[in-house]
C-alpha cells in the first residue's frame, strides 16, 4: 500500500529532524527506515519483507526526498530507489517523482525509451482535512501501454481520510485506475485497485525514544487479492 507506504512514508519523513538556519528560516531533514513485513504498492504485491528507507530535505513547504526498497527474506525482489521533489501550500500539493526499478535493466543512467527502468511520474492533490485526493499518471519511461499498444499514461488516483480512534492513528483509503494499461496489474479499463485501512500506534521504549508500529489490511477488487501487512519505522 505504497501510498500507505511510499508516499505515507515521505511525508512522515518531512516532520523529522530540524536543522536551523535562521531566526525565522528553518530546513528539515530526516533519515528514517520502515521495515514491513510485505511489499504492497496500490494494491499490487511487489515484494516480501523488506527495509524502505527514506531521506528527505524540505523548506518553506518545497521538498526533496530519496526512497528506496530492497527485499530482505527474498534476494530476488526489486529493487527501488524513487526520486520526488514536490511542493506543498495551504493543503494544495504538487510533485514529480522519478520510479526506478532494477528490471528490466540494472543500470540506473539508461534513459533510453526502449531499455530504461525509469518510470516519471507527476502527481497533484488537496487535503481538505477530513479527506484527501490526488491523482498520479505517469508521462515518461518505462509506462504501461493500452489496449492499442501505445503509451498508457498510466493513472491512478486515490481518496484517503485520516482519523483517531481507540489510541491509534488511522488511515483509510480507496484507490482506482481510471483507464486502461497494463502498468496496473493489466487493468483493462475503470478498475478499483486498492482498498485500504491502515493503523498507527508509538510503542514508548523510554522517556524520550518511541517505536512507530503499524498495521494494515488492504485489498484489490480488481484482482481478487487481500493482503495483511505490519511494520514498524525506525528514526533518530
Amino acid at each position: 500500500m505504497k501510498d500507505f507506504g511510499r508516499k505515507t512514508a515521505i511525508a512522515a519523513a518531512l516532520c523529522g529532524t530540524v536543522l536551523p538556519m535562521a531566526a525565522q528560516d528553518r530546513v528539515e531533514a530526516t533519515v528514517q527506515a520502515d521495515v514491513v513485513s510485505q511489499y504492497i504498492w496500490r494494491g499490487q504485491d511487489l515484494g516480501d519483507v523488506s527495509l524502505q528507507p527514506t531521506l528527505g530535505l524540505s523548506y518553506k513547504g518545497l521538498s526533496l526526498t530519496a526512497w528506496g526498497n530492497v527485499g530482505l527474506s527474498d534476494s530476488e525482489d526489486t529493487k527501488e530507489l524513487d526520486l520526488t521533489l514536490s511542493y506543498n501550500v495551504a493543503g494544495f500539493n504538487i510533485g514529480v517523482t522519478d520510479y526506478w526499478f532494477n528490471s528490466p535493466n540494472d543500470r540506473y543512467f539508461s534513459y533510453s525509451a526502449h531499455e530504461t527502468s525509469h518510470v516519471f511520474e507527476a502527481n497533484v492533490g488537496y487535503d481538505f482535512g477530513p479527506v484527501a485526493v490526488q491523482w498520479y499518471t505517469n508521462f515518461a519511461g518505462n509506462d504501461g501501454v493500452n489496449k492499442s499498444g501505445k503509451r498508457a499514461y498510466s493513472s491512478y488516483f486515490e481518496l484517503s481520510a485520516p482519523f483517531s480512534l481507540g489510541g491509534c492513528e488511522w488511515a483509510a483509503a480507496v484507490g482506482a485506475v481510471p483507464y486502461a494499461t497494463d502498468f496496473y496489474a493489466d487493468a483493462g479499463g475503470f478498475a478499483v485497485t486498492n482498498v485500504s485501512l491502515r493503523a498507527t500506534k508509538d510503542i514508548r521504549v523510554t522517556d524520550s525514544f518511541t517505536l512507530p508500529l503499524f498495521a494494515a489490511v488492504s485489498a484489490n477488487p480488481s484482482t481478487e487479492r487481500a493482503y495483511f501487512v505490519a511494520g514498524l519505522t525506525l528514526r533518530p
